[in-house]
């Protein structure tokens, strides 16, 4: 496994200690907060309908602990690290799209209300572009070793 390159890692630490602090502060979420984050998430997302509030706040919590310590772990390579991000921040995208009253009426461009999660979309853009780099990164690789194969 590829261990994250140093030049990424700024947003790496940006959007991981982002992320890890939300998902710590959600392992103590009272009922009541369980609660509403559940009923905002079915709302887009209705098979979790069958999830129990505080069960699926808990998952959550550990999700984003999770993925926020692996964005600032460097022995994470940025490929995997993108993965994990631009799948939870595509969730959050998903979301945005699909809550009532996040957008204006015929736009993409958030409501007042909408701009907590339309905000959002620069830890999509950094999940793409570790995952882009990754790509990148390893296709110079292949070439190089093709290269030094070459009598």
């Amino acid at each position: 496994m590829a261990a994250a390159r140093l030049a990424n890692m700024p947003e790496r630490i940006a959007a991981g200690a982002f992320i890890l602090n939300s998902g710590i502060g959600k392992l103590s979420a009272d009922k009541e907060r369980a609660e509403h984050l559940h009923g905002f998430a079915k709302g887009a997302y209705p098979f979790l309908e069958r999830m129990d509030s505080q069960q699926f706040t808990r998952a959550l919590a550990f999700a984003e602990t999770a993925l926020g310590c692996a964005l600032l772990f460097p022995g994470v390579g940025d490929g995997l690290a993108g993965l994990g991000l631009a799948a939870f921040a595509g969730g959050l995208f998903g979301l945005y799209v699909r809550t009532p009253g996040m957008r204006r009426e015929g736009s993409v461009r958030p409501t007042e209300a909408g701009t907590t999660l339309a905000k959002d979309v620069w830890l999509l853009g950094i999940g793409l572009s570790l995952l882009a780099d990754a790509g990148r990164t390893r296709r110079r690789r292949k070439a190089t070793q093709r290269s030094k194969a070459k009598p």
